[in-house]
Parts: C-alpha cells; structure tokens; sequence
C-alpha cells in the first residue's frame, strides 16, 4: 500500500464551543486536498486524540472518508497503551471504509520489544486494513527496535512505520531490512529530506498544513535528483518547522491555520492556547519561511 509521500497529521477541527465541527473539518479536507496533501492521519497527536471520546473519533473517521471520497487517503489513529482497547478501535474504524490505521508505540506501561511486537500482531490481526505503525520516543518513553519493526514488517498488513526516534542510524536499518513494499516516513519535518536521502518515503507532517505545495516541490526536488534545490527547500523551511514545535502542538499549527484563514477552533486542556508573543513571532516566522519556499518553488518551476 501507497499512501503517498506527502501524508497531514491533521488537527481536529472544533467550533467556538470546544464541540467538534464537522463544518470546519470538511472545510480542512478540502483546503488539504488543494494544498498537496497526497493522504491525512485523522486523529493522531496532532488532532488531540488522548481529548477525543471513542464516539467523537468514529464520527470523524466516518466523516473524513464520505468527505475526501477517493481523493486523499485516509489513515484513522487507533491506538493506545491498551492492547484490548486499541484492537476494539481497531475493528470498529476498519468497517468505516478508511485506507489505513495508524496505532503508536503504548506509552506509560513501558513494554519490552517482545510487549511491543505483541501488541501491534495483535492490532494488526484484528483488522483487515493496512497498519502504520508509530514509534515516538519522545511522547511513549519506549522505542521500537529496528529489529522489532522489521520483524513486524512481516506481517502481510503492517506497511509502514512512522518514525519519529530521530535516530537515522535506526531508520537506515529499518529500510535495509525490510522489502520495498514497506515504507519508512519522518514523523519530524526537519528529518524530511535526510530521511528521504537514507531510502524513506515521505513524511508525516505538521507543517504542510501550511507549506504542502512546498514541501512536495522539496521532495519532488529531491527525487529528480535536484539535490541542491531541495537543500534550499529544506533551509528555508527548518526555521517554521522548529518554531511550529516551540510550543506544544498542535497548538501553534492551530493558531496558524486560524490566522491564515483556515478556521479550526481552539485546543482542548491540557493544551493551552499560544501567547499572543508566541503568536507573533510564529506568524513572523510563517510569512518569512513561506515567501523564501515560494520563491524558490517558483524558480524551480519556470527551469
């Protein structure tokens, strides 16, 4: 399974009320679907889901398939520390229609690698649909092992890893020891184009919510073998990629998208929103970073 290169951690759309907005999120789709997403993830981190009620999320899976319609894939985030949990999720989103699930590495209850290949053979047996696993240090204090995800990489619905360790020591051996059907994607914006260069896919992305065209203009670049273009791709993008995380998120990227005309409501506790410093010096950054990829996304297309 192909879910593209270019793949939205979408935020979660919500109205004045803190109320999910079905509205808004259709809205987003389509702003998404023009603004080169090739696929989104719909309740992951950034769309808040440790906030989101069971009912909330399989409302929006439901929504998001009847609204993209065959035009961007569609990957629903399911998991959670709770094996059991994450497999009834699991089973209730795959009837939904969506392309893909995605279920993070279980964070708290720390699992060793055995734990860890259990619980996503277990997700993966029990629903039919393509699996992404997600491995995120950061948030779950566990990593999955190079060893783990390739050894996962053989069951016949685990397609992809999201990899999110930083390591690309760890991210080489991954796309060295599993097949070419299997996809390895930057779960950091700024790792795009070195993991690219190491043999990975794509990215799942915060930032293209706001620089989808350019940073598919960076890839593009980079795969045409215009490795100079997309180095300046890269550099002039980092420095909205790091501030977009100055903050926890998805709270800038939310800020952001409500400021360039994209409303998408507010954050649910504990986020909190942006300062009105924090949002200065983000939509500082934002105009500066968009207007130095847009110019090179322009001389790059008049070659």
């Amino acid at each position: 399974m192909d879910f593209g290169r270019l793949l939205t951690a979408m935020v979660t759309p919500f109205d004045e009320n803190g109320k999910l907005s079905l509205k808004r999120t259709t809205d987003l789709l389509e702003y998404l679907i023009d603004h080169g997403s090739d696929g989104v993830v719909v309740a992951g981190t950034t769309g808040e889901s440790p906030t989101l009620t069971l009912e909330e999320k399989l409302t929006l899976f439901e929504h998001v398939v009847k609204v993209s319609a065959g035009r961007l894939k569609i990957i629903a985030g399911t998991g959670s520390n709770n094996t059991e949990q994450s497999v009834l999720v699991s089973k209730e989103t795959a009837r939904l229609g969506v392309d893909g699930i995605m279920a993070v590495a279980p964070y708290y209850n720390k699992p060793n690698q055995e734990g860890l290949y259990r619980h996503f053979k277990a997700i993966a047996e029990s629903a039919p649909v393509p699996l992404v696993v997600y491995n995120i240090p950061g948030r779950s204090k566990v990593n999955i092992s190079a060893d783990t995800i390739i050894r996962l990489s053989e069951i016949d619905n685990v397609v992809a890893v999201k990899e999110a360790s930083g390591d690309l020591d760890q991210m080489a051996a991954i796309v060295s020891g599993t097949d070419e059907n299997f996809h390895l994607y930057s779960g950091d914006d700024g790792l795009t184009l070195p993991i690219l260069s190491i043999g990975g896919h794509g990215v799942i992305s915060v930032s293209s919510h706001v620089v989808g065209p350019e940073m598919q203009a960076m890839m593009g670049a980079y795969l045409r073998g215009e490795v100079s273009e997309a180095a300046a791709f890269h550099r002039a993008l980092l420095p909205l990629m790091r501030e977009l995380f100055a903050a926890p998120s998805p709270s800038p990227i939310k800020a952001l998208l409500n400021e360039t005309g994209v409303p998408v409501g507010g954050v649910r506790l504990p986020m909190v929103p942006l300062t009105e410093a924090e949002r200065t010096l983000l939509l500082n950054v934002y105009r500066q970073c968009k207007n130095d990829a847009t110019t090179l996304k322009d001389a790059n297309e008049a070659k």
